[in-house]
Formats: structure tokens, C-alpha cells, sequence
């Protein structure tokens, strides 16, 4: 029995450094938009920007930024400093659908109003380029193939409880 014993907890000592091994070995996907990192996203001139975002989000830049999307990114720099290190900041909530996100806004959260609600959507590298807009869905899906009362002939005689 002893011998059996001792040679279980040899196993299980084997098998917990091989679960430390693997934990160790771990590695986290890596954000990047169009193959540009986070930290270097953020360090580029807007000229090196415009060369790298789509027709449409350049456009609008050459335009210059107006008084609401300059008042939406003071907004979120001012939560990611008062927000604690290591935690998310606090959201903003907007009505500017048509703001396209900058490699400033990662990692903010913000609060997009879809007509009804302010769906809160935390902004990601993979996210710039694209209008806010996109991530808070302004309708309802429908449900297809759900028959209501009255949708057929059968549907007349289903009890409403």
C-alpha cells in the first residue's frame, strides 16, 4: 500500500509541474490593427494614420474634426486618467454614431445610443476606422419562423395559456 501511495503523489507532483509549465508557456493574443501593434498605433503622426485607415474614415479627417467629436475624445482622455490603473475607465455616453474611432479610444468604453438605450461598447485596436455607429444595432432581429396568433388557420385553436 505504501508503495502505491507514494508513487500517486509522484504523479500528482509531475502532473502539477506540467500544469506550471503550461501556465508559464501561456501567451496572449496580441491587438493589432492591419498588423500595426497598440503602442505603436498610438505613436503615429496623423499623416502615418491617414495612410492606413480606409477612403471613407480619411475623408472625413481631410474635413477636419468638428466641436462634438473633439468634445467626445477630451471626454474620454479625462476618464482614462481618473480611472485607476489596471481598471476601465468610466463610459461616456454619445450620440455620435457617425464618430470614427481613433487609436486614442482604445480601451476607452463608451456609450452609444442606438435610438432607444446607450449600448456600452469598449473600443479595441481592431475597432479603428469604423464608425461607432456599427457596434450599438439600432433595431430589433426578427425571429423567423415563430408563428403568432392569427399568422394561420391551425393557430386559431392554440390556447393561450
Amino acid at each position: 500500500f505504501f508503495f502505491f501511495f507514494s508513487s500517486f503523489t509522484n504523479f500528482t507532483h509531475a502532473q502539477q509541474k506540467m500544469a506550471d509549465e503550461q501556465k508559464k508557456r501561456r501567451t496572449f493574443r496580441i491587438s493589432t490593427y492591419r498588423g500595426i501593434e497598440v503602442e505603436q498605433l498610438l505613436d503615429l503622426t496623423p499623416d502615418q494614420l491617414m495612410d492606413i485607415i480606409p477612403c471613407r474614415a480619411r475623408r472625413k479627417f481631410q474635413r477636419g474634426l468638428k466641436r462634438k467629436p473633439q468634445n467626445l475624445l477630451k471626454k474620454l482622455r479625462d476618464a482614462k486618467k481618473k480611472a485607476p490603473a489596471g481598471e476601465k475607465p468610466a463610459p461616456i455616453k454619445t450620440h455620435l454614431r457617425n464618430m470614427i474611432i481613433v487609436p486614442e479610444m482604445i480601451g476607452s468604453i463608451v456609450g452609444v445610443y442606438n435610438g432607444k438605450v446607450f449600448n456600452q461598447v469598449e473600443i479595441k485596436a481592431e475597432m479603428v476606422g469604423r464608425y461607432l455607429g456599427e457596434f450599438s444595432i439600432t433595431y430589433k432581429p426578427t425571429r423567423h419562423g415563430r408563428p403568432g396568433i392569427g399568422a394561420s388557420g391551425s393557430s386559431k385553436f392554440v390556447p393561450l395559456k
